[in-house]
């Protein structure tokens, strides 16, 4: 990361999301215990339904897996009648953490013990 970067939540996690019918569920999986903790105590339901208002979502629920450093979001009839009535280009909501993981996020005090490890070459 470099300096003047905006902070983006794919900086401290990855995540995975795909289609429960008409409803959307959003894994959000941290690099490190801090990442989790971090995540745990600002991406909360109320957040995540906010920024996926334009797909109007009626409710979302977030689920904590702390054994996997992970929060699981359901978002509720956020795919306009699912995979095979829905006219959206991402049916099945494949992409729903990708965008997620584009949220520019309040830079944490200790980022660097919260993103990815980097490989020394």
């Amino acid at each position: 990361m470099s300096s003047g970067e905006p902070l983006r939540l794919r900086d401290i996690a990855h995540g995975r999301s795909g289609d429960k019918g008409n409803h959307a569920n959003v894994a959000v999986i941290a690099y490190t215990a801090a990442g989790y903790a971090w995540l745990c105590e600002h991406l909360t339901a109320e957040l995540v339904h906010s920024y996926f208002a334009p797909l109007g979502p009626s409710r979302v629920i977030r689920y904590e897996a702390p054994n996997l450093l992970a929060l699981n979001f359901l978002l509720y009839d956020v795919l306009a009648g699912g995979a095979s009535r829905s006219l959206r280009s991402d049916t099945q909501g494949k992409t729903l953490a990708l965008a997620l993981l584009q949220m520019s996020i309040a830079c944490p005090v200790n980022v660097a013990a919260m993103t990815r490890p980097q490989e020394e070459e």
